[in-house]
């Protein structure tokens, strides 16, 4: 089906019909009507690549995403999903390229190859190469999550620094005095993941300033790697009354460790820390923590993105969020020393 169908059986001209689409030009309300009763009745769509060819623009947004060979977590499912559901809301589709190792030849043709109208990166390292290599494209992009150097960047970025911080004055309101940090996996940190350093940094300036003994660990990004924290913790730091997480994805093994060891929450032992909202729900009891909003987050994302395609002399904005902490029920007072 095409413009010169509906011309037809609108009984006006091709350019007519072409005008009534595009805008270029007025047509008559009476005249627009008629020829979208056909459009309407027909069920045309304009053809993708001729729309694009005639705007410019390709109407599809690259989302660069962990690589493949590496499971990803849910809250990066989560925004997947939400930057998905908002390109298409703006009748945008969405190319999905993984990054790192054997897939830099991806991310190049995403950079190279004008299959998108601008880029959204997930993962960001405080120096991270892809953002280097976006800044020097000129293509627009916007960063889920933030380097260390921010100078003309678009991005949207939780606060784990103040976040963390709360979380563990919080412990220390309740008489807590030995916390510890459970943090991303050794991997993820040495290679510079922002996230992970800044909740330490926060971790260490709340418990310096509370004058409590804080210890920071490292775990993989899964059940098991939680259970085994754990029990790490507990064979190694008894002393340890209170733990603060940024990895969802240990938390249902924490849990499992922390009941195989016999220790009750909050009775014996306190969890809080940073999650999507169903992980800290799900948790038994429920978790106390700043909940991420993944699903503003990535609408916020995209938003930013059609704001640079559409006006690319914009001044760079960014977005930083700082959710209350949710008292739930994983936190109580310390428990008293055995006597």
């Amino acid at each position: 089906m095409d413009i010169g169908e509906i011309a037809r059986r609108a009984g006006v001209s091709r350019s007519t019909v072409s005008y009534a689409l595009t805008g270029n030009r007025p047509v008559s309300e009476a005249t627009r009507r008629r020829i979208q009763t056909v459009i309407d009745e027909l069920g045309f769509r304009p053809n993708a690549a001729a729309r694009a060819l005639k705007e410019g623009r390709t109407r599809t947004l690259g989302l660069v995403i962990p690589a493949a060979g590496r499971r990803l977590t849910d809250m990066q499912l989560g925004f997947v999903a939400t930057v998905v559901e908002a390109a298409a809301g703006a009748d945008f589709d969405v190319l999905l390229s993984p990054s790192g190792g054997d897939h830099d030849r991806s991310f190049e043709r995403i950079v190279t190859g004008r299959r998108v109208d601008g880029v959204i990166l997930m993962e960001i390292r405080l120096e991270d190469d892809r953002v280097s290599r976006l800044r020097r494209s000129g293509l627009p992009f916007v960063a889920i999550g933030r380097t260390r150097d921010t100078a003309g960047m678009w991005w949207v970025d939780i606060d784990y620094t103040a976040l963390v911080s709360r979380c563990v004055h919080h412990l220390a309101d309740l008489g807590h005095r030995h916390i510890a940090l459970v943090n991303r996996s050794a991997e993820l940190i040495a290679a510079g993941y922002g996230p992970g350093h800044r909740a330490l940094a926060g971790f260490n300036e709340a418990v310096a300033e509370r004058g409590v003994a804080g210890l920071d660990v490292c775990c993989g990004d899964d059940a098991p790697a939680g259970e085994a924290c754990v029990e790490r913790l507990r064979a190694e730091h008894p002393e340890v009354t209170a733990l603060v997480s940024v990895n969802e994805a240990a938390l249902p093994g924490i849990q499992r460790g922390l009941e195989r060891a016999g220790l009750g929450i909050p009775r014996d032992f306190s969890v809080t820390g940073v999650a999507a909202r169903h992980w800290a729900e799900d948790f038994r009891p429920p978790l106390t923590a700043a909940d991420v909003p993944t699903h503003d987050m990535g609408a916020r994302a995209v938003e930013l993105l059609l704001e640079q395609v559409s006006t690319p002399t914009a001044y760079p904005r960014h977005l930083l969020h700082t959710p209350p902490i949710s008292l739930r029920s994983s936190t109580g007072p310390a428990p008293r020393p055995a006597t």
